[in-house]
C-alpha cells in the first residue's frame, strides 16, 4: 500500500481487484454522470493562496465534528454495498477509521450489520438512516443504532425516489451477486476477491435480512427494497425521528439555501451539503459550488459539512476554507478498501492527511481550524 501515492492510485488497484459490477457501483453516477463529474471538476476551479516566509512548525489538523474530537475534519461517508468491495468491508473500514481517529458512518444498506460493526469496534460510530415505508422497521433500526452506542444519526434526505444508474442496471447489480455467466466471469477474473468472500458469511444486506418483515432471502429482499423508500418523506418526519433517536442528528442531502434555512428549525445538529455523489439528480450543482452559498445562509447558526467530489487533502482544505466544519469521503475510502482491505482504507486516510497538512503549510497556516476564504484567491 505504501506505493499508492494518490487516491487515483488506489482507484486503479481497486479496479483490478474488485469485480466490475461492484467497482462500477462505487465509480458511477446517475444518467449522464454530469453531476458526478462536476463534483470533482469544480474543486479544480478553486485556487489556493500561496504564502511564504511564515512559521510552518507545530502544525495541527485536530478539530471537532458535532462536538467529537477528530484527528482531522474528515469522516467516512455512508456507502451501500461496502462489504462487496472487500469481504467484511464495513467492519474493516470502521476499524481503520477508529484507529485513525475519524468518524465512520454505517449505511442502512450495508452488507455488515450494525451489530457486526459494533462487535469489532470499541468507540462509537455513526449510523445513516434511510426512511422506509415500513415504519416499524425504521423504529427498530433507530433502536438498534442506539443499543449499539452510535453517537450520531445521519438522516439521508435525497433518496425518496431512486435515481437511475445505468451502469448498475447493465451490470445486473445484486447482493449477493447473481450467478449468470457474465457475473461468474467477472468473479473468476478476480480470484483474490473471491477467496476473501469465501471466508465470510456476510454477503447480503445485514441490516435488513432477518429484521424486515417477510425478508428472508434474496428474492424477497429485492422486491422489498424496490418498494420501501418513502416518497412521502417530509420535514415533519424529522421531529419523530429526532425524538425517537434522542441524540446528535445530522441531515444529509442539502443542496439549496432554502432547504438549509428550513433545516435550522428541525433541531438537527449539522447538515451535509451533498448531491448523493452525483447518483440522484443528474444535472444538479456540484457540492463544492453550493457550499459557500449555504455557509453564508446558515453557517453562523448551524454546523455545515460537505460530501461529494473529494479526492485529495487539497479538496478537504478547499471545503474547510469555504466554511465547512467537516468533510465526508465515500469513494476514496472505497477505492482503498477494494485495493487492500483495512490497510487500503488506512492508506487512503494517510494520503488525504499528508496532502491536507502540506497544503495547509504552503498556504501559510499551522492550525486547520484557522482556514478561511482568506486562503483562497477567488470564489466559484
Amino acid at each position: 500500500m505504501d506505493q499508492a501515492l494518490t487516491i487515483a492510485d488506489l482507484k486503479d488497484r481497486a479496479r483490478r481487484r474488485v469485480p466490475k459490477m461492484f467497482f462500477e457501483y462505487a465509480d458511477s453516477g446517475a444518467w449522464t454522470e454530469g453531476t458526478y463529474r462536476a463534483n470533482e471538476d469544480d474543486f479544480h476551479k478553486v485556487k489556493l493562496r500561496q504564502r511564504v516566509l511564515v512559521d510552518m512548525t507545530n502544525r495541527s489538523l485536530e478539530s471537532e465534528m458535532i462536538g467529537e474530537k477528530v484527528s482531522m475534519p474528515v469522516a467516512l461517508a455512508p456507502t451501500g454495498f461496502t462489504g462487496m468491495q472487500h469481504a467484511d468491508g464495513e467492519m474493516l473500514a470502521a476499524q481503520a477509521a477508529e484507529e485513525f481517529g475519524v468518524p465512520f458512518t454505517l449505511s442502512t444498506m450495508s452488507i455488515c450489520s450494525i451489530e457486526d460493526v459494533r462487535s469489532v469496534t470499541s468507540k462509537p460510530f455513526w449510523f445513516q438512516l434511510y426512511v422506509m415505508q415500513d415504519k416499524e422497521f425504521v423504529h427498530n433500526l433507530i433502536d438498534r443504532a442506539k443499543a449499539a452506542g452510535c453517537s450520531a444519526l445521519v438522516l439521508t434526505l435525497d433518496l425518496q425516489i431512486l435515481g437511475q444508474r445505468h451502469k448498475d442496471l447493465r451490470n445486473g447489480l445484486s447482493a449477493p451477486p447473481r450467478f449468470t455467466p457474465k457475473h461468474l466471469w467477472q468473479m473468476a477474473t478476480r480470484p483474490f476477491w473471491c477467496l476473501d468472500m469465501l471466508g465470510t458469511k456476510r454477503r447480503t444486506f445485514g441490516n435488513i435480512v432477518g429484521h424486515a418483515k417477510g425478508v428472508k432471502d434474496l428474492s424477497s429482499l429485492s422486491s422489498w427494497t424496490s418498494e420501501q423508500f418513502d416518497p412521502q418523506l417530509s420535514w415533519k418526519d424529522i421531529e419523530w425521528i429526532r425524538d425517537r433517536w434522542g441524540g446528535k442528528l445530522i441531515l444529509k442531502g442539502i443542496l439549496d439555501e432554502e432547504d438549509a434555512r428550513m433545516s435550522l428549525d428541525s433541531g438537527a445538529d449539522a447538515i451535509i451539503v451533498s448531491n448523493h455523489g452525483g447518483r440522484q439528480l443528474d444535472g444538479a450543482a456540484s457540492s463544492i459550488s453550493m457550499l459557500p452559498r449555504i455557509v453564508d445562509a446558515v453557517g453562523d447558526r448551524m454546523e455545515v459539512h460537505l460530501d461529494g467530489g473529494i479526492r485529495s487533502g487539497q479538496d478537504v482544505l478547499k471545503a474547510l476554507c469555504y466554511g465547512a466544519k467537516g468533510t465526508h469521503i465515500g469513494r476514496p475510502f472505497l477505492y482503498g478498501l477494494g485495493a487492500g482491505g483495512k490497510a487500503g482504507v488506512r492508506r487512503a486516510l494517510e494520503i488525504i492527511r499528508k496532502e491536507l497538512d502540506v497544503t495547509m503549510a504552503l498556504c501559510g497556516e499551522r492550525d486547520v481550524k484557522n482556514l478561511s476564504r482568506k486562503n483562497l484567491h477567488t470564489d466559484l
